[in-house]
């Protein structure tokens, strides 16, 4: 692997990240405060150090607490942190929602209730439905995970199960004045959608929920089947009394972070080509696709075509590995050792799937190094075993904790040569 390519790669990934860092994005966007005291409340990858921020943005009567990832945790002050598990919820997410509950309510309308949510929020921020379990819920979520289904229709059965997302968080603040920000990871910043919309109008129904079960042949427990067949007990709908009043503003997103990755490279002399922040799909599909599209015109070079959104894998082998170094399998497959292309894919949050990987790096010499130590490219991607096929060619991406998510961040520079 070219090095200063690879220093590039990193320079756009990096660059994308830190767009995306709460201590960037949230001080213009913190209300001012109200007369009554501030509980801050919040989930998701980014809660914590969104949190440090208006811990030393406010000064005066400020607590609260927010829930996040295990090793995603900030110091905060006068802010509780408790961290739990993701992508699958465990018990440490179920009692931080109950205690968000616990926080909200019995307020007034002279307070504020000041909401962070972030990518990771839906599985961080879980408190299922009555008559259904923990257990229950992990299992929904584990095979929701593995069926290839979109983070929107994830989201849908997710709503329905559960007494905290789709609008049920907002209908617990009331009266109090609910400010909710938000670090999206969702196509098209949909704010019901982002964590599955706990402080936001739910437009969807149990009818949408039970439509993404039969679409992928889901069996889950008899007691979700139940709750969403009943269909008796509907999340709070758009022009409900009870978010009179309320504002929810998104502060940062995929589309921010790739401006300001193509910053960088106009600035290093490399012509950005930004292909959108909305591109979905299955995370091989998507590889070839980009292929063709990096082989098929005559760029002027060197140039680096960029790109965002989230890919998902449907799991049928029994490797490691995410939909960015998925994407990156089938990406070099196709490329074919292609020469003067190289790219980086990764996930803003510093995690591919489950892995300790934000993702990784391919060139033109991927395949030849790859076949050298005997790996076959076909047989990882049929197992679906990314994971290792990086991590023997030393081409992983590890960040560790990036405290932001803004969804997958894809950079294919196209050059001349094996260099610039």
């Amino acid at each position: 692997m070219n090095a200063e390519i690879r220093a590039l790669l990193l320079k756009f990934f990096k660059a994308a990240v830190d767009e995306a860092q709460p201590a960037k994005c949230l001080p213009d966007f913190l209300p001012d405060r109200s007369e009554g005291k501030i509980v801050v409340i919040g989930a998701g990858k980014a809660s914590a150090a969104m949190a440090a921020v208006a811990d030393k943005y406010y000064v005066g009567d400020l607590s609260g607490l927010v829930v996040t990832q295990y090793g995603y945790s900030v110091e905060c002050g006068n802010i509780d942190i408790i961290e739990a598990g993701h992508p699958l919820p465990d018990i440490a997410g179920q009692k931080a929602a109950s205690k968000i509950l616990e926080k909200v309510s019995g307020l007034s309308a002279e307070d504020l209730v000041l909401c962070f949510i972030s990518g990771g929020s839906s599985a961080l921020l879980t408190l299922p439905s009555e008559g259904i379990t923990l257990d229950e819920k992990k299992r929904i979520n584990e095979l929701l995970i593995r069926s290839g289904a979109t983070i929107n229709e994830i989201n849908i059965v997710r709503k329905h199960l559960s007494r905290v997302k789709g609008g049920r968080l907002a209908r617990a603040c009331v009266p109090a004045r609910l400010v909710t920000l938000l670090i999206s990871d969702v196509i098209g910043d949909d704010v019901s959608v982002i964590g599955s919309g706990p402080t936001a109008p739910d437009p969807s129904t149990c009818e949408d929920a039970l439509a993404v079960v039969r679409k992928f042949n889901l069996i889950l427990p008899d007691s979700a089947m139940q709750i969403l067949n009943d269909k008796r007990d509907e999340n709070p709908k758009p022009g409900d009394e009870i978010f009179k009043g309320n504002i929810i503003k998104t502060v940062a997103n995929g589309a921010k972070s790739l401006e300001a990755a193509a910053k960088v490279a106009a600035n290093l002399g490399v012509m950005p080509i930004i292909l959108g922040d909305n591109i979905e799909g299955k995370a091989r599909e998507i590889g070839k696709e980009m292929a063709k599209l990096a082989l098929s015109k005559n760029y002027k070079k060197p140039c680096v075509l960029l790109s965002g959104g989230e890919l998902t894998v449907s799991v049928t082998g029994a490797g490691e590995g995410g939909p960015n170094t998925e994407f990156l399998l089938s990406l070099a497959l196709e490329l074919k050792g292609a020469e003067g292309i190289f790219a980086i894919a990764c996930d803003t949050d510093g995690i591919d799937g489950s892995g300790n990987n934000a993702g990784a790096i391919i060139g033109p010499d991927t395949l030849i190094r790859a076949n050298s130590l005997g790996i076959n490219i076909i047989d990882s991607l049929s197992q679906n075993d990314s994971f290792n096929f990086f991590k023997v060619l030393d081409d992983l991406v590890v960040t560790g904790p990036t405290y932001t998510n803004v969804n997958d961040f894809r950079a294919i520079v196209i050059s001349n040569s094996q260099s610039l």
